[in-house]
């Protein structure tokens, strides 16, 4: 068994969503002036690799705490989407060869986390970061019609940024999913897929009541 970390760092400048709070990370306390080391941080709910829940993108939907945690960990499947030029969509047929495996998933009760897997994570930091594919609204439709309720993606969001409508979010949130962002390192995960190992990824945000999304430490253990 291994640990593979799916995070992006959080540190001050990171990249954000256009309009989101910027990051900011400087010592409140040092060691030498005051005897302990603390770090006084100001970002955003959904700074770095983060979750989103329902009530992002609107109030009548349930909050980060009202979610079960079951959302948050469990087994995943990475779809391989690398390639692909800037901006373009991803389609329902990139996710067709694990329907059946999803749909059987939502029989037992346990679909499994997707984490569709870009490749953009390399222009993290770089302009080209906001130039990401996305999802289209009907692949979103076809992974809740397959019972998927999380869904990760190593990009800045599951839409195209800036956004406007929000066509992923809105059907993936109203289904009351968690959509993952941000994500990096999803290559070794195809990897171990790819070779037959069991991945598992953990996704556990931070304990926000009534919030809209918290910052993970995203974590896939493979075998």
């Amino acid at each position: 068994m291994r640990l593979l970390d799916l995070s992006q760092p959080i540190a001050t400048g990171m990249p954000v969503y256009p309009g989101d709070p910027q990051v900011a990370v400087r010592p409140a306390l040092t060691a030498a002036a005051d005897g302990v080391n603390v770090l006084h941080l100001d970002l955003g709910s959904q700074s770095g690799t983060h979750v989103d829940a329902p009530f992002h993108i609107d109030d009548a939907l349930p909050a980060l705490d009202a979610l079960p945690l079951e959302r948050f960990t469990g087994p995943a499947v990475a779809v391989d989407a690398r390639g692909l030029p800037p901006h373009a969509p991803i389609g329902p047929e990139r996710f067709e060869a694990l329907l059946a495996g999803l749909r059987a998933g939502a029989r037992t009760g346990a679909p499994p986390i997707v984490l569709v897997a870009t490749g953009w994570s390399a222009h993290w930091g770089t302009a080209a970061y906001r130039d990401h594919p996305h999802l289209t609204r009907e692949a979103a439709e076809l992974l809740v019609a397959a019972g998927t309720r999380t869904v990760g993606i190593d990009a800045l969001s599951v839409d195209p940024t800036p956004g406007e409508d929000f066509p992923a979010h809105r059907v993936l949130c109203g289904a009351h999913a968690v959509i993952a962002e941000n994500l990096t390192g999803l290559g070794p995960v195809l990897d171990a897929q790819a070779a037959g190992e069991p991945v598992e990824v953990s996704l556990l945000p931070l304990h926000l009541p009534g919030a809209d999304g918290a910052p993970v430490r995203a974590v896939a253990r493979i075998g």
